[in-house]
Parts: C-alpha cells; structure tokens; sequence
C-alpha cells in the first residue's frame, strides 16, 4: 500500500482496503478503489444519520469526528468541499450512497462497462438522479472540480513530510524493516516491518547480533542471538548459552506467504455504523503502519494476546517452538506480503528472508501462498490464473534459493491453495457488516459491486457464479497437486521439504462440531481471509504436522525452568 497517493486519508481509513492489500490494480474500471472507498464513506455517513436522526451531512461530519487526529482534519476539509454537491441531491430526495459518490466524481461508468451500484438504484437510475439535482451541467461540472482540486495526500499536507513518506514507501515495497540501522533486516521498533514482523533486534549497531545466529563466544558478555540468554554460571564457569542451549537443537520459524500468512485484518468496528466511536480507530495507527496486518497474531509467528480480536487468543508455531525450547526466543520472521503469489515469491520476497548458512541456527520455513495464484479482479479472471507447469517452475526456483540460505537440518513444510468455494457457501446469506443497521446488505451484494468495479480480492471465488467458483477451485486444486509434486521430486542439501494440505473445511468443519460458527473462520469484514479463530486452529494443525513430518526435530528442553528462573521473560519482544 503506497504511504503518498492521491486522496491517501480516506484510503487510510477505509483502507479499501480489501482491496488495497495487493490486488486492486487488476481491472480498477468505474473509478475502482476510488469509488469503492467513497461509497462505503457514504453508506457509514447514511447510516450514521438515521442512527441519531440527523442529515448524511452531519453523519459524514460524525464520521470524520471519530477518526484519528491525523486524518480527522483531511476528513473535514474534503468535508467542506464535498457538502454542497452532498444538499443539492439531499434536497432533491434522490440520495443514496452510489448518488452520492457519482455526484462527487469519485464513480463513474466507462463505455462499454455496467453501472457499478452497491445499493438499490434510484427509481430514474444514478444518471436520472444527477440530473434532477443538476439540471445545469456546468454547475455539476464545477462542483466536481473542487472536490477534485482537495485530493491531495496527507504526505503533502507539511513541509519535509513528503521526503519522509517516500522513504518509508521504498522501504515497504522491499518488504524490509524501514528502521534497521545495521541492515542486518531486523529492527528495534514494531511496526514498519519490524518486531511485530521479525524478532527484535538487541543491537541495531551491530549486524553480527541478532535473533536467530549462533551465539558468539557463548554469549558470555553480550547476547549476540538476542534470545535473552547471555553471561556465565559462577558454579561450572561455562556460559548460560553452553549450560542451557546446547542440548538440544535450536530452531527458527519462518512463513514465507500472503496475506493470510501475515493475518490482514480489518476491524469490523471500522465498518459498521453501529456502535462506532473514537476508540474505534485506537488502533489505527498500528493497523496502517502494519500494512493492514497482524502477523503478531497469526499461525506461525504469532507471539502476543491482543484485544483487536477478543475473545480470540494467540496461539503460532513460534509459541510452540518457544514453549518447547526458550533458547528459541524471538527467532521468527513473518515474510508475508499482501497480493504475493507464486511469481512475486520467486522475482523478489523470498530474498527479505534473513539467514546465514554458515552462522545461524537451522530453520523450520512453512511456504503458504493459499489463493493469489487463483486470485485476481481481472473482468477475465481465468485468464490471470497461475498455470500449473508456471506453479512448479516457480516453486522448484524458491526451493533452489532456498538451499543457498537455510543452515543445514532445516526443515521445509509447503501447504496447498485453499478451496475458496468455502467463502461464498458460509456468507451467501450473512449480512456483511456495512449492513448491521439495517441488515439490508448482503455478502453477495458485496462481492458484485467489487466485481464490477474490478478490485475484487478473487473475482473467482468471491462471486455468485457457482460455474466459475468451481473451476477456480479445480485450478487451485491442480496447482496445490504441481506443489506435491515438487516436493516429492526436489533434493537439497541442507533441508527435507514436505507437503501438506491447507484444509480449512476440515478445519471449520471441526470447529462447528464443537459448538463454533462456519462464519468464524472468515474475516467479516472482506469476507475472504482466515480469522483469527481460523489462525489460533491453524497453529495447532501446522504444529502437528510439522512433528508427524519431523519427528524427534523439536524435543523439550530440560533447562527451561532454569531460563525461565534466571532470565525471566527473555527480554520480551
């Protein structure tokens, strides 16, 4: 997601977020995004109103009161221009939120392409509507050229911000740490691709210190893996690190995945007029500088608790590795990007990964690319779908890579695609939450206003055409199969590979028998990725099957009691 971009405060705030998170240049038609953020701005706006029985114009001015200092003033200057063209449709009685954005220029529609609407159309139709309200195109015309003359970005907004915001916007399109002053690829600050990504760093002046390397002289005077453990035992002289770690071997964890490796997630708060208030957004900050991910949570490297999804705990592979071995602390690198696929792992991602073969602790990598590959907006989505042989080139060139980094008596576990059919079948009579106030707006309804504007996340899945839902998920079958193959044929030196299955209808069909929801497992706000419920169950299966794999890879270690006694929480993250 850019940092600098035209009309970037309310991008920030919507997000669009289901579909800025990587995939929304496929098709982009209508005003795309653009038009997606405005009418979900609007609708909010709408339904703010009714609830405290006010005008769209104050519920909008609600809207923008609610929103975080940063993007509150923004909010209101668009606010001002916007609120004109907003009363002349109000007075005329032929306002919904597609009027309204249509109005505003933000929608449109381009020769040869349907009207685009997320609501029902006005009895005289969107163009009707305008027209009753602006019988004079030129004063239309020049109403719009104001709101155009506001889009400018909030990195515009000061003076030396737009250098910062560009640095910031390089560095995240490397999917590295924005701060990592000894370029070691490991930070001292969370967000930004840092610590909620990777493990913390304990020395940003040093690029021979950080999580996951063999200790340097045991650890004796400075911890040099940065897993909390360093100093000498008075009674045997020998260090902490010789006394504790070396019993049993050492591991680190890494995805190298997607969006649904790196948990995106959008509060449902954010989108749902019911019950918003300041305290919404609290975590907006966090949530934008994470690139709308929560890989702190997620099923590999998850390492905290979080309110952002009560009831729902964290539980990761990490955690299992850390509870199982402490000498493991922090060493963790969530290497998920928004959009990836096959082709965008093998041109650029993997080489984020930090790992030296000669010096660093072997590693236990999960591959997860479970929808992208099958996953596009294109108006022909069949057409952008990963071909099978393409599937097995690109994989087979990782593992090469691969093989060139991990330290010897790595471990390697690929997972298949999901079957995505599941999404349509769990929501396709669920109200999505733009709707909770009048329960009036359906998933469905949803996912064909993002079609037509062609910034769908997965026009193959995300549809009512059941044909199409089952032959992208016969695709995703077949490129799951080109996975198996590879592992099955592939040889390194210095790791075994194995696949598994990403089996989320097993899953989900486990957690209904236990008294849980179908919808439990899918974010409710795009409808489309794994939750958190989804992520605490998957912990346990990836945790499972790396030891059905592994056997005997990650045994206890008997010194915990004493890391723990001596050390305490390791530093903490």
């Amino acid at each position: 997601m850019g940092v600098v971009s035209s009309f970037s405060w309310w991008r920030c705030y919507v997000v669009l977020v289901f579909i800025i998170y990587g995939q929304s240049a496929h098709g982009n038609v209508n005003g795309g995004t653009d038009c997606a953020a405005c009418t979900i701005i609007l609708s909010l706006a709408e339904q703010n109103a009714e609830i405290h029985n006010e005008t769209v114009v104050h519920g909008l001015e609600r809207l923008c009161n609610v929103l975080p200092v940063l993007y509150r003033e923004p909010c209101q200057g668009f606010l001002s221009v916007a609120t004109p063209v907003l009363q002349r449709i109000l007075f005329e009685d032929v306002f919904t939120p597609d009027v309204g954005c249509h109005a505003l220029g933000f929608c449109y529609t381009e020769a040869g392409t349907a009207e685009c609407n997320l609501h029902p159309r006005p009895r005289h139709g969107i163009r009707g509507a305008i027209k009753r309200a602006y019988p004079d195109p030129m004063t239309w015309n020049i109403h719009q050229q104001k709101v155009a003359n506001f889009q400018s970005g909030v990195c515009d907004l000061l003076p030396g911000l737009k250098g910062f915001c560009q640095l910031i916007e390089q560095k995240l399109e490397t999917h590295l740490p924005v701060v990592d002053v000894d370029g070691d690829r490991f930070s001292t600050i969370q967000t930004l691709r840092g610590t909620n990504f990777r493990g913390r760093d304990c020395s940003d002046a040093r690029d021979d210190i950080y999580p996951g390397r063999r200790p340097i002289d045991g650890d004796r005077i400075q911890d040099s893996n940065c897993n909390g453990i360093y100093g000498t035992d008075k009674i045997s002289g020998k260090s902490y690190e010789e006394l504790f770690c070396s019993d049993v071997p050492n591991y680190g964890v890494v995805v190298l995945g997607d969006s649904a490796a790196a948990h995106f997630h959008l509060p449902k708060e954010w989108f749902s007029a019911v019950g918003m208030t300041l305290s919404s957004f609290e975590a907006a900050p966090m949530i934008i500088a994470n690139e709308i991910d929560l890989p702190q949570l997620s099923a590999v490297t998850g390492y905290k608790n979080s309110s952002l999804v009560r009831p729902w705990w964290t539980d990761s592979v990490y955690l299992r590795l850390r509870e199982t071995n402490r000498c493991n602390h922090r060493d963790y690198q969530n290497i998920g990007v928004n959009g990836a696929e096959s082709a965008s792992m093998n041109n650029t991602i993997q080489y984020t990964m930090a790992r030296n073969r000669t010096t660093d602790n072997p590693l236990l990598v999960f591959y997860s690319l479970i929808g992208n590959d099958v996953c596009n907006g294109h108006v022909d989505t069949i057409h952008g779908m990963t071909l099978p042989e393409d599937m097995k080139r690109r994989f087979t060139s990782t593992l090469e890579y691969l093989d060139t980094k991990l330290p010897k008596g790595s471990h390697v576990v690929a997972t298949g695609l999901a079957d995505g059919r599941i999404l349509y079948n769990t929501l396709k009579d669920k109200i999505h939450p733009l709707g909770d106030w009048r329960q009036d707006l359906t998933y469905p309804e949803v996912y064909s206003f993002l079609n037509c504007l062609q910034v769908s996340p997965c026009a193959g899945w995300m549809t009512t055409n059941g044909t199409l839902r089952n032959f992208t998920s016969e695709r995703a079958a077949n490129l799951s199969l080109a996975v198996k193959q590879v592992t099955k044929s592939f040889r390194a030196k210095n790791f075994d590979v194995h696949y598994i299955d990403y089996d989320i209808k097993k899953i989900q069909n486990q957690w209904v028998a236990d008294g849980g929801k179908a919808s439990d497992l899918i974010e409710p706000v795009d409808g489309f990725h794994p939750s958190q419920v989804s992520n605490f169950l998957f912990a346990s299966y990836f945790w499972k099957e790396a030891n059905r794999l592994f056997p005997g890879a990650f045994p206890r270690n008997p010194h915990n009691a004493d890391i723990e006694r001596i050390f305490g929480d390791q530093g903490g993250y």
